[in-house]
């Protein structure tokens, strides 16, 4: 062999060797690379804090004191605003067979709340008890003596027309009123109101762990007001989402500011005595000496009672200790006794 074809195939034979060497290494760069590339691990963050109207956890500790307001809830006001943020929601007759609202927002504020309409002396009783800034669009005789009097912090739109409280355009009065969310803290200044949370008032909850199949099974419920099919309601229990969905009046109840049917984890109907009380046919009604109370939760529905503790409605059960709630938005409902609750309330 010559010299130059020997010294040839020595210089290839490098070539090769150095090539090897370079994807070895190569190699080897890459495995550590890979070896070093930190592993994220996502670990589930604690809430600590539990809201007082829904039982949720929340990182947060709640601080400002609940808000109540008077949503209109005629056919021509529907769908309502802000009703899907609400943590609660009391219906209850005003005149006639016409129902009300009364929207308790805490644990979130939304971007608007209405239609809002009058207050009842009821009303405000309910927010008393709570300790609530109550937020209404006029009044019956007996509310203005209460509001005047001063029984509950609260601003009304019969002062505020135009400025804290806002006219659609969209809708006719009386069920155009509403209140924006960032003029609540607003309205609360106008009137020289605190929005500090002083009187820890909460409902009763079960832990995630706990059983609340208890009862009879009930997949819907309707409430039956009388005359006007407008005002009655029916609750359809979802187990895919532990939840109710809502009817009045045939129509899905839903948030106007989201296009979002609600969602509620508890539905109670109170037994109370109603009258009438003058010739406008506005009612009284009994919100403090107790009686039978229905409760729906979980596709679930039993027998209980309701209280008055301090001002606060509860529902109770035999022993005298507070009803564990889902939790969850809750509903409810003040049924008069006579027909009775028996009468108007039907589950299957």
């Amino acid at each position: 062999m010559g010299l130059k074809k020997y010294s040839y195939l020595l210089a290839c034979s490098a070539l090769l060797l150095v090539g090897c060497g370079d994807k070895e290494e190569a190699q080897e760069e890459v495995a550590e690379t890979e070896e070093t590339v930190p592993v994220t691990v996502t670990e589930e963050v604690e809430l600590p804090y539990v809201t007082p109207f829904t039982g949720e956890n929340v990182a947060n500790e709640i601080s400002m004191r609940p808000i109540i307001a008077t949503i209109n809830n005629h056919p021509k006001a529907r769908p309502q605003s802000g009703i899907g943020s609400a943590d609660v929601i009391y219906e209850m007759l005003a005149e006639g067979d016409v129902t009300r609202l009364l929207g308790l927002f805490q644990t979130e504020i939304p971007d608007q709340i209405g239609p809002i309409r009058s207050a009842r002396d009821y009303f405000i009783e309910i927010a008393e008890g709570l300790d609530a800034f109550y937020i209404a669009h006029g009044y019956s005789p007996e509310a203005q003596t209460m509001l005047m009097n001063g029984v509950v912090d609260h601003i009304n739109g019969m002062a505020y027309d135009g400025t804290i409280f806002k006219r659609s355009s969209n809708r006719v009065a009386p069920h155009n009123s509403y209140i924006p969310g960032e003029n609540i803290e607003l309205g609360a200044e106008k009137v020289n109101a605190s929005l500090l949370y002083q009187k820890k008032v909460s409902y009763t909850f079960y832990e995630p762990e706990e059983n609340v199949k208890m009862g009879l099974e009930a997949n819907t419920v309707t409430i039956n007001y009388g005359g006007s099919d407008s005002f009655n309601s029916t609750y359809t229990f979802n187990p895919e989402t532990q939840s109710y969905s809502r009817e009045s009046g045939s129509v899905e109840t839903i948030d106007d500011l989201t296009n979002e049917p609600i969602a509620l984890s508890n539905v109670l109907f109170f037994e109370m005595d109603h009258s009438i009380i003058d010739s406008e046919g506005r009612r009284e009604i009994d919100i403090t000496s107790g009686g039978t109370a229905y409760l729906f939760q979980n596709g679930m529905m039993r027998e209980v009672s309701w209280e008055n503790v301090e001002g606060i409605l509860k529902a109770v059960e035999v022993d005298g200790s507070d009803v564990k709630l889902v939790p969850g938005q809750t509903w409810i409902h003040f049924v008069p006794k006579n027909p009775g609750i028996v009468s108007s309330v039907k589950f299957s």
